[in-house]
């Protein structure tokens, strides 16, 4: 059974990863043995790097959560052209042309 909060010395190579991280990399360390190949290899440390330096996501700010939350209100309450009837613009499930 995986520990729920490892620290730093029980990850591979005492490294700070996350308990689903430290599964990855053992589970590639793994399958390498098995099949006979190094695994200390360039893939291995991209996905280190990967995964100890993840990519900055810039935060949303106030003012674009608001115009997310109008768009998407106005949407909820607007309909657009031709969605008058049934679901299918008026022409019916079948195609265009059937009654």
């Amino acid at each position: 059974m995986m520990k729920a909060n490892l620290s730093p010395a029980d990850t591979w190579q005492g490294l700070p990863l996350s308990p689903a991280q430290n599964r990855e990399v053992l589970n590639y360390v793994q399958r390498c043995q098995r099949a006979g190949v190094d695994w200390d290899t360039p893939a291995l440390q991209a996905m280190l790097h990967d995964m100890l330096s993840p990519p900055e996501v810039p935060e949303d700010s106030d003012e674009d959560l608001a115009q997310c939350s109008e768009s998407a209100r106005f949407a909820a309450t607007h309909e657009e052209p031709g969605d008058e009837g049934d679901a299918y613009g008026g022409f019916g499930a079948g195609g265009a042309g059937q009654a």
